[in-house]
């Protein structure tokens, strides 16, 4: 029996057609696949140009610190030769640095500092942004963009009337004026922390509610669980806000003892003392070393929070 014939009498059979031996059946509608090597090529060289990109502007993110660290162990002649492998190694620089300068006591004056600060500001913004959260109340609105427009004002213009109000009450030349600022909480550590308290389910807070529980218990043991992330993220920038504060420990630290000084102030004395216009001896790679030294806690908790800092940036993302 002949194909043709075969083919016929399996259609009349009702077995559909017969696909002829070394042919491609091709259904109605469908169009030749084109080949993926011409889909992968504009992908591929998208992906190598953003990644080029990327390594680029983190080596040049990298440079300062990198030249910071080559710096530190050059000694006092080669400290600003630009390069970025030392000429001499000096590594007696982490030693003497210590004998130099009060360096623990700086750190341990920011540390406290940064810490108080930090914490204040977190639990102080978190209970009045619970409030703009949950709380209806008449104006609300308005009192929270006025809490908004304090963020308007340059921090130029409060800063004398601050100082007066610290000099009045006695505490200039204490570590009160650094942080006691951040009892108050602030606008924008407000709004950020309103925004995540708004993202939780209001459902909780009622059935809490009906359980009998006050509002600080709401507040404690619902509101602040949840928003950890959120927490994080202020903390960090706070602490990092404060350890980098120069402006207001000149202000208020500058009259007394050297061991007194934050980090900033601290490195500022530094490059006075070291200056040979102010009768030192250009002995800057100390200060390269101190500079160095008290960046290392700062990286330290970027890097452990860095999972928090990412799920709250994210979830602000998410929320819009």
């Amino acid at each position: 029996m002949s194909t043709a014939s075969s083919s016929a009498a399996a259609q009349a059979a009702g077995l559909g057609s017969v696909v002829e031996p070394g042919t491609v059946e091709r259904v109605a509608g469908d169009r030749p696949r084109k080949p993926r090597t011409s889909r992968r090529w504009p992908r591929t060289v998208g992906s190598v140009i953003i990644g080029a990109l990327l390594i680029g502007f983190s080596l040049l993110f990298l440079y300062p610190l990198v030249w910071l660290l080559a710096a530190s162990f050059k000694p006092r002649g080669e400290v600003f030769d630009n390069r970025l492998i030392p000429e001499t190694f000096t590594p007696q620089n982490y030693i003497e640095v210590w004998d130099q300068l009060p360096l623990l006591s700086w750190a341990a004056n920011s540390l406290a500092i940064a810490l108080l600060a930090a914490t204040l500001v977190v639990l102080s913004s978190a209970l009045v942004a619970f409030g703009f959260a949950y709380f209806r109340f008449p104006g609300r609105k308005v009192l929270f963009g006025l809490v908004l427009a304090t963020m308007m004002l340059p921090g130029a213009v409060t800063m004398v009337p601050q100082y007066l109000i610290w000099l009045n009450l006695g505490l200039v030349g204490t570590w009160v004026p650094l942080f006691g600022a951040n009892l108050f909480g602030s606008a924008f550590y407000i709004f950020l922390q309103r925004q995540f308290f708004l993202g939780l389910p209001r459902e909780l807070f009622e059935a809490a509610r009906v359980d009998g529980a006050s509002y600080v218990g709401m507040f404690r043991r619902i509101a602040l669980p949840l928003s950890v992330p959120s927490l994080v993220i202020i903390f960090l920038f706070e602490f990092q806000a404060s350890w980098n504060s120069l402006q207001a420990a000149l202000i208020y630290l500058n009259a007394g003892s050297v061991e007194g000084f934050t980090v900033p102030l601290g490195i500022s004395y530094a490059m006075t003392k070291y200056s040979p216009t102010a009768g030192g001896q250009g002995d800057y790679q100390y200060v390269m070393v101190a500079a160095l030294l008290v960046t290392l806690p700062m990286l330290v908790m970027f890097a452990f929070g860095q999972r928090y800092f990412v799920e709250g940036v994210a979830t602000q993302g998410r929320k819009g």
